[in-house]
């Protein structure tokens, strides 16, 4: 471990584990003050796209910070065998967690959830930033239950208005936009399309494109044949499925961008809209 950073925090139990490291709670031994510390073994860094993500992340994080919605490094120390990230800490239940524990979640808790999402998106894209891989695991929640998007190892600097397309095939196979799996070039829209994805299972406690197996979840994707079963959205506001309809647009010129969801008529209501008119 970095000496540098046993000199400034307190590591204490661990509280999370992932694919090249470990977080810890720890404390700065001056202020008392509790963070997230995420050690990651280098050593572990064996393929150069995962170096690269792992180098990556704390760089456009700090770009992005500070952002309520956004999980904020406050530190980072590296040596020859570690790099440690000091982090907000945030609760051990992510947004997985709770659709897990819950069939559904009630529209105006869904419409909190995803408009803290869209703002910390929308924040990521002025400034030039695609997340690439929205999905409940990267959604966390601290204390006080203010959503922090987490896990910028596959994020993207595409420079903002103007700026150039993205490539390569990243994210999540429920969550993915079909322009990324056709192995096209494309732009931050990605974002929203897995926003709408992560909303729709809110709403409906289930994914809209699935399968037994990433082939056919991927093969249902690029189909992107939307649907809202009776059983399941009879409840479900005409606004809501507007604002679906034109997140999970599989026409990236036609899908609207985070900024244009947060002014949609189902968020600025709250999630109670019925008759909220629809532009």
């Amino acid at each position: 471990m970095c000496s540098s950073l046993k000199g400034q925090y307190e590591i204490s139990e661990e509280i999370g584990r992932g694919r090249f490291g470990t977080i810890y709670r720890c404390y700065d031994v001056v202020s008392g003050n509790p963070y997230a510390c995420k050690i990651i073994d280098k050593s572990l860094l064996t393929d150069e796209t995962d170096q690269q993500c792992i180098l990556n992340e704390p760089k456009l994080m700090s770009l992005l910070t500070p952002h309520p919605n956004i999980l904020t490094i406050h530190n980072a120390f590296e040596d020859q065998h570690t790099l440690s990230l000091i982090l907000d800490l945030c609760l051990p239940l992510t947004l997985l967690d709770r659709l897990t524990a819950s069939t559904v979640t009630p529209f105006p808790n869904a419409c909190h959830v995803i408009t803290q999402l869209l703002q910390a998106v929308s924040h990521c894209h002025r400034s030039g930033i695609a997340h690439r891989d929205l999905k409940p695991d990267n959604i966390l929640f601290d204390s006080r239950d203010v959503l922090k998007l987490a896990d910028f190892g596959s994020a993207e600097w595409f420079g903002g208005d103007g700026g150039s397309l993205m490539t390569g095939v990243v994210g999540t196979p429920y969550y993915v936009a079909p322009e990324v799996l056709m192995g096209r070039e494309y732009d931050e829209k990605v974002d929203v399309w897995s926003c709408g994805v992560i909303l729709y299972m809110m709403l409906a406690g289930a994914p809209p494109f699935y399968g037994d197996s990433a082939v056919e979840i991927f093969e249902s994707v690029l189909r992107a044949n939307l649907r809202f079963p009776s059983r399941v959205f009879r409840n479900v506001s005409p606004a809501a499925k507007d604002l679906l309809r034109k997140m999970i647009c599989k026409d990236p010129s036609r899908r609207i961008s985070a900024e244009q969801a947060l002014r949609h008529p189902w968020i600025l209501s709250g999630g109670e809209s019925e008759t909220a008119e629809l532009t």
